[in-house]
């Protein structure tokens, strides 16, 4: 028989540890951070922090920097430093993961280094670009990684932006073969059941928290998930969800989750995405500028209409 889902959300709020050994397992929401920019696209290191506070009063158990939402791929070396140095020393002692994905196995590397010196809790890591699928090549990246350093790996499978699938099969072999691969961040659909064939061979040994906006969250947890790591710009929706269903009142997370996702649908489309998150996040007054880097798209003014429109409609306009 399948093991049976444990229970999500299971770190108590006031437990803010810096540091989660390797023996150790963390779970509940972990907010994906955007980057804010000034006017001028350099970073603005005041807006950041007002995020990452946001994370800590929103009662989320961790946060992640330089994902996707993160816009990490626009960053250069010297401001993807400046990004996690700010998230680390601003974060209370909530566990911050800290995106290092790279298409290379060195240039990973020497990103999660750099990740561990700053105090990360974390690194997150997605398979590199491959010509052809190749498992062999991938596992051997994330072998490579962990024995260069002494940091948990959450591994993103995330075929959308890799284009590397990856089994159920596979993440199993990896995460009982690998020990620092400790956590999955599943962008894979459908997702639940995927969630249910890894759980089925790798039980509660691997944590799996999901992404995609928070589309699935409440699936995803009915099947075992861990959290969620996604940047849903109210994260105490999520927050909240999570912990109605780890209280067993799915009745309630049901509620909230059915309200929330049209906004959760129109945050999360595809190719504009970011720069709809980041107009809500300024809307919130939690950025000073919404702009994403060049050449990422901004929502025009029908766009932003039409997200406000939506926050009146689910009940999240007084947020």
């Amino acid at each position: 028989m399948p093991p049976k889902p444990h229970t999500p959300c299971r770190i108590s709020p006031t437990d803010k540890s810096p540091e989660v050994s390797m023996t150790e397992k963390f779970a509940g929401v972990h907010w994906m951070l955007a980057t804010p920019f000034h006017e001028d696209e350099s970073i603005d290191t005041a807006s950041m922090a007002n995020l990452v506070d946001k994370a800590v009063s929103s009662g989320c158990q961790g946060m992640v920097c330089l994902g996707v939402t993160g816009e990490a791929a626009r960053l250069t070396d010297r401001e993807r430093y400046q990004v996690a140095e700010t998230v680390i020393q601003r974060s209370e002692g909530l566990a911050v993961t800290v995106g290092a994905t790279a298409g290379s196995t060195a240039a990973a590397i020497e990103r999660s280094k750099e990740a561990q010196k700053l105090g990360a809790t974390a690194v997150m890591v997605s398979p590199p670009p491959m010509g052809k699928p190749n498992p062999d090549a991938v596992f051997a990246h994330y072998s490579r990684l962990a024995d260069a350093i002494d940091l948990p790996i959450v591994v993103q499978d995330y075929p959308s932006t890799s284009g590397v699938h990856m089994s159920p099969d596979f993440i199993a072999g990896l995460s009982s073969s690998v020990p620092a691969v400790q956590y999955l961040k599943l962008e894979d659909p459908p997702t639940p059941p995927k969630i249910s064939a890894i759980r089925k061979l790798v039980g509660d040994e691997m944590p799996i928290f999901g992404g995609l906006g928070g589309m699935y969250l409440l699936e995803e947890l009915a099947r075992g998930s861990a959290g969620a790591m996604t940047g849903f710009a109210y994260p105490e929706v999520l927050v909240d969800i999570c912990r109605q269903m780890a209280e067993g009142d799915r009745a309630k997370a049901e509620e909230l989750f059915n309200r929330c996702l049209p906004l959760m649908l129109f945050e999360f489309q595809e190719g504009i995405g970011v720069g709809i998150r980041k107009y809500a996040l300024q809307s919130r007054g939690l950025i000073k500028n919404s702009n994403v880097r060049h050449p990422g798209p901004n929502p025009n003014d029908e766009t932003k209409g039409e997200f406000h429109r939506l926050v009146e409609a689910v009940g999240l306009s007084s947020m």
